[in-house]
């Protein structure tokens, strides 16, 4: 088995189709497509079901597909280790960060990390935390930010832990009180971040227990688009305690949320196993030197 032809299946399946997956692997797609039917051949199962579009797994697909990923994540990590090795470069951090805390918590750790570390370069990601979670899996990041609880296939180190508040229009019945929780709000339509936002798990998670069923008025992967939309009346929206201080905030009223297990606790993560680089390590290592509180004050 040849991790070429994995990584042709495994970039069918990203990329959406045979043709985008060419262009990613810069080849032709018949090579793409031979690719993946010699690896079908070899194993004697069909992986890809064509006639969909885009092109499914089947279910021998999926078990090949998430082993593939793994696979090809191992020889990142041995082509990683080997170039340090050799000296080849003077070091990459490959680092995947949410939308939500970057701004207040990791902007001074940048501006620290580069310069104490001024030869590494550093290849910034940004994305919901699920898919940042794919993309580690996949070996095309090392370090990601993400909410706990994490899941079992990473490691991981705490940065901080935020309560929710919740941004109500000045019109909302519970505008003026001193704390809310879900059960006050249930009537109220809701307005989300994108999906793959980890936040989102949380709050889902809070209603299941608390037996609401939300309703969603909106969604979007903007901070201050969701800041807007609640001040012009569409709904409640929830962001952690700090995202609020790093802002100047008018027409909206924000009240803490009191609900048990909302808190937003942000953490660092790395495949469970996975080599990292001398760059993700020094990245550790100075979150942990400054942490949240120190953070903030840089």
């Amino acid at each position: 088995m040849e991790l070429r032809t994995l990584r042709a299946l495994v970039e069918v399946v990203r990329q959406g189709g045979f043709s985008q997956a060419a262009r990613v692997v810069f080849a032709t797609q018949p090579t793409v497509s031979k690719a993946v039917k010699q690896l079908e051949d070899e194993l004697q199962m069909i992986l890809l079901d064509r006639q969909s579009q885009p092109p499914k797994l089947t279910q021998a697909g999926e078990v090949v597909y998430r082993r593939a990923l793994t696979m090809l994540a191992e020889r990142d990590d041995l082509k990683t280790e080997l170039d340090e090795i050799r000296g080849l470069k003077r070091g990459v951090l490959r680092l995947g960060l949410p939308p939500l805390g970057s701004r207040s918590l990791f902007a001074p750790l940048f501006a620290r990390f580069r310069s104490r570390y001024p030869t590494i370069e550093i290849s910034l990601i940004e994305h919901g935390s699920r898919r940042l979670e794919e993309m580690i899996m996949a070996g095309e990041l090392e370090l990601a930010a993400s909410l706990t609880p994490v899941p079992a296939a990473f490691e991981w180190q705490a940065v901080a832990c935020e309560p929710l508040v919740a941004l109500l229009p000045p019109n909302h019945p519970h505008a003026d009180a001193m704390h809310v929780n879900l059960w006050q709000l249930r009537q109220s339509p809701f307005i989300l971040f994108d999906e793959g936002f980890a936040l989102n798990r949380l709050l889902e998670d809070a209603w299941r227990q608390a037996g609401i069923t939300p309703t969603v008025a909106a969604r979007s992967g903007q901070i201050d688009f969701i800041i807007a939309l609640v001040a012009a009346g569409l709904g409640v929206a929830f962001l952690p305690r700090l995202e609020l201080q790093a802002r100047s905030i008018s027409g909206i009223n924000c009240v803490p949320l009191v609900e048990p297990a909302t808190d937003w606790e942000l953490c660092l993560i790395w495949r469970r196993g996975g080599y990292l680089s001398h760059a993700a390590q020094a990245w550790l290592a100075l979150a942990r030197e400054l942490r949240p509180n120190a953070l903030a004050r840089a």
